[in-house]
């Protein structure tokens, strides 16, 4: 008989099927992490997207055997303590590779197309007020030409390379940034920045992505170009870039993902007076989340559960 908790039910819109296997199932909408610990007590699988399951929670829970994370991610779990202790993580896969590129695309056209300047327009009265058929108040640029950077692979930078590929855009892949050698059908990391039109992100947070676009990076890119973030906030320095859109380092960016989630009040990416500019873009991490990809989501970790009871554990980080 296995227990199976889901410590954040509420973070998944969809139907979680039964496993077939003996099990007990229970589902917690939300959990705090000091509520962590007592209700994964007798626990041998865990479900979580994206409570924390640090180190010590993870070594206070002598029964736990599987951890499955609902999402792609698995940052939020020490996976050093899960080796430790033979705990099997799995996470998702592939679920979200058309919802997130076509998020990341429609932050590129409404950036690239100067919608909600042209929103604002409307709204002043200058259409009405006009002495011919159409304004040109707002530059409007075309993706069709435009260079396209992205960096990341898996399945949501490929859905975005097919994307831009579509658009007749030229689309470069971007090397690793500290990689000794360039592999065949990439380019090298600082020769993207200073290529690109439009740069889209598609990594993991690690200690080696943390802050990889800094002020350095920001600096070293078009003026012209934009930002598109849909992986992790803690990927950008979100200082240097609010501060490169104020000062006009580079012309927008549009991102789905903050550092904290959900942000405080005194995150920087927050600033009023930013969030006015037409030129900045920020959606609460809802670009995963169409219906379909969610039950994708929700069909592809109960199939996770199964194979692991089974003996066969499937889409392994551990």
């Amino acid at each position: 008989m296995q227990r199976i908790v889901h410590l954040d039910r509420a973070s998944v819109v969809a139907d979680f099927r039964r496993p077939a296997f003996a099990h007990d199932w229970i589902d917690y909408p939300q959990t705090a992490p000091q509520q962590v610990v007592e209700r994964l007590r007798g626990a041998s699988i865990a479900i979580v997207n994206k409570v924390p399951l640090p180190a010590a929670v993870i070594d206070a829970l002598p029964e736990l055997r599987m951890i499955a994370v609902a999402a792609t991610g698995t940052n939020i779990v020490d996976l050093d303590a899960c080796r430790r202790r033979g705990i099997v993580v799995s996470n998702i896969r592939g679920y979200a590779q058309h919802t997130v590129p076509e998020h990341v695309f429609a932050l590129l056209l409404a950036l690239s197309r100067n919608l909600f300047a042209w929103r604002a327009t409307i709204q002043a009265g200058a259409w009405q007020a006009a002495e011919q058929f159409c304004l040109f108040d707002h530059p409007i640029r075309d993706l069709h030409g435009a260079t396209l950077g992205v960096i990341g692979a898996g399945s949501l930078g490929n859905g975005v390379v097919r994307l831009g590929a579509a658009f007749g855009m030229r689309v470069l892949r971007a090397e690793r940034k500290d990689a000794a050698s360039v592999r065949p059908g990439y380019t090298a990391f600082a020769e993207v920045l200073a290529a690109a039109d439009a740069i889209s992100l598609h990594c993991p947070l690690s200690d080696a992505t943390r802050h990889l676009i800094g002020e350095a990076e920001l600096r070293a890119m078009k003026s012209s170009a934009l930002l598109i973030n849909t992986a992790r906030g803690g990927i950008v320095d979100e200082a240097a870039l609010a501060r490169a859109l104020r000062e006009g380092w580079i012309a927008g960016a549009g991102f789905d993902v903050l550092s904290v989630e959900p942000p405080p009040d005194d995150q920087p990416l927050l600033d009023p007076a930013l969030l006015a500019q037409p030129n900045f873009l920020l959606t609460p991490h809802v670009a995963w989340s169409s219906r379909p990809a969610m039950q994708m989501l929700a069909d592809q970790l109960v199939d996770n559960l199964e194979a692991f009871v089974a003996g066969a554990p499937r889409n392994v980080v551990t």
